[in-house]
């Protein structure tokens, strides 16, 4: 089972000095690869479903998140083995080649470790922000995969679709690996089918262990039925909880709690599929005691 960490990029810890001490660690832990993710604002209005049914803010972590890309080429400089993920973009604010150029740059800094992950996005006032309709989110996801893997392939780069044209072009830097993996965000079963179809993987949230198995079931059958061979394809499950010294118990949050309360729930995922997990997870006393439970986790997934 591979292990992936996410950067302190939003929230509380987030600074440079914890982002350029977690990539460090992590590397020499063992962890297979670091993430960030996207967020473009934080709206003062916007209300969300919480516990118990209520509304409430978007969360606070969202007041100040650092670029994806940008952090992962700073942390390229830093770090020599670990790969680098994003976890998710949101591609529909971005422009194909821009965004494509931005990866390969990113590709051939960090020399072939970067795994593209992106998603469709759901906050409308971020689509608002980006001058895109929400209506978008299917076809102009699809044109867009389709525009920024035109990029990395051999020049004169050429595409014309519904929303997007290149003309013919030269355009370079190309990524260092031949493919470079593009993993979706997905929690719906259209979106897994989409992802079946278009990527080289997917990116659930981990809600539970039996819709994790469910999203695999889907996700590689769908793939199969496209004529795709489901086992060269990934699944990544995020999971968004706390870690914690002490064990939680019943009721606690799934892939959430104490290192060997987690542990135990990996080495399960990896009888059903699951070829990596991610935690977006952080401790809630500091960057200290993150770090020596994420070091106790990846000696007990061992």
């Amino acid at each position: 089972m591979l292990l992936g960490m996410s950067l302190p990029t939003s929230g509380a810890l987030a600074s440079v000095a914890n982002i350029k001490r977690v990539a460090q660690e992590a590397e020499r832990l063992g962890y297979e690869s670091l993430w960030t993710y996207e967020r473009l604002l934080r709206p003062m209005a916007e209300m969300i479903p919480g516990a118990g049914g209520r509304l409430e803010r978007i969360p606070a972590e969202y007041r100040e998140t650092y670029e994806p890309l940008e952090t992962l080429s700073f942390v390229a400089a830093l770090t020599e083995r670990i790969k680098l993920g994003t976890s998710i973009i949101d591609a529909l604010f971005h422009v194909p080649v821009v965004l494509a150029r931005r990866f390969a740059t990113l590709d051939q800094l960090s020399d072939g470790r970067v795994i593209a992950g992106l998603g469709q996005g759901w906050m409308p006032q971020e689509f608002a922000t980006a001058n895109v309709p929400l209506k978008r989110r299917g076809a102009g996801f699809d044109e867009m995969v389709a525009a920024m893997r035109a990029c990395w392939g051999p020049d004169p780069v050429e595409y014309e679709g519904r929303f997007y044209a290149i003309e013919a072009s030269e355009v370079n830097p190309k990524p260092v690996q031949a493919h470079l993996p593009i993993l979706v965000g997905a929690n719906s079963e259209a979106g897994q089918r989409r992802a079946a179809r278009i990527a080289d993987g997917i990116n659930p949230n981990a809600f539970s262990y039996e819709q994790l198995v469910a999203s695999v079931q889907t996700f590689r059958a769908a793939a199969a039925a496209e004529g795709r061979d489901a086992a060269t394809l990934t699944v990544t499950a995020r999971a968004n909880v706390p870690i914690t010294a002490d064990a939680l118990g019943d009721g606690r949050p799934y892939l959430g709690g104490s290192p060997a309360e987690i542990a135990d729930e990996v080495k399960r995922l990896d009888e059903v599929g699951i070829d990596r997990v991610l935690f977006y997870n952080v401790a809630p006393d500091g960057i200290d005691s993150h770090l020596r439970l994420m070091a106790d986790l990846r000696n007990r997934v061992d």
